[in-house]
Protein backbone atom coordinates (compact mmCIF):
# COMPACT_ATOMS: atom_id res chain seq x y z
CA UNK A 1 0.00 0.00 0.00
CA UNK A 2 1.10 3.40 -0.92
CA UNK A 3 1.52 6.46 2.09
CA UNK A 4 -1.17 8.21 0.76
CA UNK A 5 -3.65 5.22 0.86
CA UNK A 6 -4.82 6.23 4.52
CA UNK A 7 -5.04 10.18 3.29
CA UNK A 8 -8.79 11.81 4.01
CA UNK A 9 -10.05 13.70 1.09
CA UNK A 10 -9.14 16.66 1.63
CA UNK A 11 -5.38 15.43 1.57
CA UNK A 12 -3.27 16.97 -0.63
CA UNK A 13 0.05 14.79 -2.03
CA UNK A 14 2.63 15.11 0.67
CA UNK A 15 0.20 14.63 3.59
CA UNK A 16 -1.09 18.42 3.55
CA UNK A 17 -4.90 19.78 3.31
CA UNK A 18 -5.51 20.20 -0.69
CA UNK A 19 -6.15 24.22 -1.54
CA UNK A 20 -9.60 23.80 -1.22
CA UNK A 21 -9.35 22.99 2.38
CA UNK A 22 -7.32 26.55 2.48
CA UNK A 23 -9.80 27.92 0.67
CA UNK A 24 -13.44 26.76 3.30
CA UNK A 25 -10.41 27.74 6.33
CA UNK A 26 -10.25 31.05 4.25
CA UNK A 27 -14.15 31.49 4.37
CA UNK A 28 -14.33 30.47 7.69
CA UNK A 29 -11.73 33.14 8.84
CA UNK A 30 -13.61 35.74 6.83
CA UNK A 31 -17.24 34.95 8.52
CA UNK A 32 -15.17 34.53 12.05
CA UNK A 33 -13.76 38.38 11.13
CA UNK A 34 -17.09 39.77 10.49
CA UNK A 35 -18.52 38.45 13.11
CA UNK A 36 -16.35 40.29 15.17
CA UNK A 37 -17.32 43.53 13.54
CA UNK A 38 -20.71 42.88 13.79
CA UNK A 39 -20.82 42.30 17.28
CA UNK A 40 -19.20 45.03 18.37
CA UNK A 41 -22.34 47.14 16.83
CA UNK A 42 -25.04 45.48 18.73
CA UNK A 43 -25.55 47.01 21.96
CA UNK A 44 -27.24 44.73 24.22
CA UNK A 45 -24.12 42.51 23.85
CA UNK A 46 -21.78 45.36 25.68
CA UNK A 47 -21.70 43.27 29.17
CA UNK A 48 -20.10 40.18 27.18
CA UNK A 49 -18.29 41.86 24.29
CA UNK A 50 -14.73 41.34 25.46
CA UNK A 51 -14.80 37.52 26.32
CA UNK A 52 -16.86 36.96 22.82
CA UNK A 53 -14.33 38.60 20.75
CA UNK A 54 -11.34 36.74 22.93
CA UNK A 55 -13.32 33.61 21.86
CA UNK A 56 -13.18 34.29 18.46
CA UNK A 57 -9.92 35.49 18.60
CA UNK A 58 -8.60 32.06 20.06
CA UNK A 59 -10.56 30.58 16.98
CA UNK A 60 -8.76 32.35 14.43
CA UNK A 61 -5.60 31.80 15.86
CA UNK A 62 -5.86 28.18 16.55
CA UNK A 63 -6.77 27.94 12.27
CA UNK A 64 -4.54 30.08 11.04
CA UNK A 65 -1.37 28.13 13.20
CA UNK A 66 -3.18 24.61 12.59
CA UNK A 67 -3.41 25.17 8.86
CA UNK A 68 -1.68 28.19 7.30
CA UNK A 69 1.65 27.36 9.94
CA UNK A 70 1.01 23.66 9.23
CA UNK A 71 1.24 22.73 12.92
CA UNK A 72 -1.57 20.43 11.89
CA UNK A 73 0.70 18.34 10.32
CA UNK A 74 4.05 18.53 12.48
CA UNK A 75 4.51 16.71 15.53
CA UNK A 76 2.63 17.15 18.69
CA UNK A 77 5.51 18.34 21.26
CA UNK A 78 5.48 21.45 18.67
CA UNK A 79 2.53 22.56 19.37
CA UNK A 80 3.56 23.28 23.06
CA UNK A 81 5.69 25.69 21.61
CA UNK A 82 2.36 27.97 20.47
CA UNK A 83 -0.43 27.02 22.71
CA UNK A 84 2.11 27.52 25.92
CA UNK A 85 3.13 31.26 25.40
CA UNK A 86 -0.88 31.50 23.47
CA UNK A 87 -2.19 30.55 26.96
CA UNK A 88 0.05 32.29 28.98
CA UNK A 89 -0.72 35.10 27.32
CA UNK A 90 -4.12 34.67 27.14
CA UNK A 91 -4.15 34.87 30.96
CA UNK A 92 -2.25 38.27 31.34
CA UNK A 93 -4.70 39.77 28.98
CA UNK A 94 -7.25 38.96 31.00
CA UNK A 95 -6.14 39.75 34.21
CA UNK A 96 -4.99 42.98 32.87
CA UNK A 97 -8.61 43.79 31.32
CA UNK A 98 -10.23 42.40 34.97
CA UNK A 99 -7.84 44.74 37.20
CA UNK A 100 -8.89 47.87 34.39
CA UNK A 101 -12.14 46.86 34.94
CA UNK A 102 -12.70 46.44 31.05
CA UNK A 103 -14.79 43.45 32.70
CA UNK A 104 -17.75 45.12 34.06
CA UNK A 105 -20.49 43.04 33.80
CA UNK A 106 -21.36 43.28 37.64
CA UNK A 107 -20.58 47.22 37.95
CA UNK A 108 -18.65 48.78 40.15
Amino acid sequence: MSEHAHASPDAAPGGHASVWTYVKVALILTVITALEVVVISIRFLTPIIVPLLLAMSLAKFALVVMFFMHLRYDPRPLTLVFVGPLLIALGVTVALMTLGGAFLVLGR
